[in-house]
C-alpha cells in the first residue's frame, strides 16, 4: 500500500475524468467503483481491478481492511489517501471511504443472445442510470440470460447504475446495440419478443412467459414507440387498479419478470 497522493496527482485525475464520462465508449471498459461492497463484488466476480483508494480511517473498519489486504496480494495498486482527497476521486457527494477501478467488457449482441434458454432484458430509451442498475439487479435475481441497452438508455457499466445494480451488472452479460439489430437477432435465433404496454396487451398473470422469452421496455415518460410494440411478437400489460396508468419501469418489469420466474419454475 501507498500513500502521500494529492489532489493534483494523475491518478486523482483519472478518477475525475471517469467520474465525468458518460454513455458506454466501446466493449472494453473502466469502471469507477465507489465503496466497499461494490469493490468487494468485483474482486469476488473475478475482475481486474487496476486501483483502489481507502481513506485513511476507512481502514480502521476490520472489513474494509481485509479488503485493502486482498486486493493488494492481486496486484491491485493500492492507496491510502486522505479524506480530502478521497472526495476529489469520489464520483458521489458523500464518498464511503473506498474507491477502485475495475476493468471489464461488454459481450457481443450474438453472445447475450445466444445463452440458452434466453431470458433477456431489452431496455430501449430507458435514460436513469438508477432504474438501469434497478433493472439489472432484478434480471439477476430472476435468472436474465443477458441484458441489451439499446438507444438512449443509460450505461449500463456507467457508475450510477453500477451502484444501483448492486453488482449485478458485473455478472450478468451487458450488450449494447441499436434496437432494430436485437429485434432482427432475435427473430434470427428464434426467442419471441415480448413488449411491456400499459395497457391492451395480455393480462400478466394469464400470460404465458415460459423461455426462451426477450422482455422489451421502453423509456420512463412514453414507454415504448408504438412502431416497436407492433414488431413484438407479443405485448403483456400489468393489471392496475383506480386511475393509475402505469409504473415505474423497473417495478413493472420486476414484476414480469418474477412471473417468468415462477412460471419456469
Amino acid at each position: 500500500m501507498t500513500g502521500a497522493v494529492t489532489r493534483q496527482h494523475s491518478i486523482v485525475k483519472r478518477y475525475r475524468a471517469l467520474a465525468a464520462t458518460s454513455g458506454a465508449h466501446g466493449p472494453k471498459r473502466e469502471l469507477l467503483l465507489d465503496g466497499v461492497h461494490l469493490l468487494a463484488e468485483a474482486h469476488a466476480s473475478g475482475l481486474i481491478i487496476d486501483t483502489a483508494a481507502f481513506e485513511h480511517t476507512a481502514l480502521k473498519q476490520p472489513q474494509t481492511r481485509a479488503l485493502a489486504e486482498r486486493l493488494t496480494a492481486a496486484g491491485t495498486e493500492v492507496l491510502i489517501v486522505s479524506g480530502n482527497v478521497l472526495e476529489a476521486m469520489s464520483p458521489v457527494k458523500t464518498p464511503s471511504g473506498v474507491v477502485g477501478i475495475a476493468r471489464h467488457s461488454l459481450v457481443t449482441l450474438r453472445d447475450a443472445l445466444g445463452r440458452s434458454p434466453a431470458l433477456v432484458v431489452v431496455a430501449h430509451d430507458i435514460q436513469d442510470p438508477g432504474n438501469v442498475g434497478a433493472l439489472l439487479r432484478t434480471a439477476e435475481a430472476t435468472g436474465a440470460t443477458a441484458f441489451v441497452a439499446c438507444g438512449a438508455t443509460a450505461d449500463p457499466l456507467g457508475w450510477k447504475a453500477l451502484r444501483g445494480s448492486m453488482g449485478s451488472a458485473m455478472r450478468v452479460p451487458v450488450a449494447r446495440a441499436e434496437i432494430q439489430e436485437t429485434l432482427q437477432a432475435c427473430r434470427e435465433i428464434g426467442i419471441p419478443v415480448t413488449a411491456l404496454a400499459p395497457r391492451a396487451g395480455d393480462p400478466l398473470f394469464t400470460s404465458k412467459l415460459r423461455l426462451p422469452l426477450a422482455l422489451l421496455l421502453g423509456s420512463e415518460g412514453a414507454g415504448l414507440p408504438p412502431a416497436l410494440v407492433a414488431q413484438a411478437d407479443r405485448r403483456v400489460s400489468i393489471p392496475m387498479h383506480g386511475s393509475i396508468e402505469s409504473l415505474n419501469v423497473a417495478v413493472a418489469a420486476a414484476l414480469v419478470l418474477y412471473e417468468a420466474f415462477r412460471q419456469r419454475t
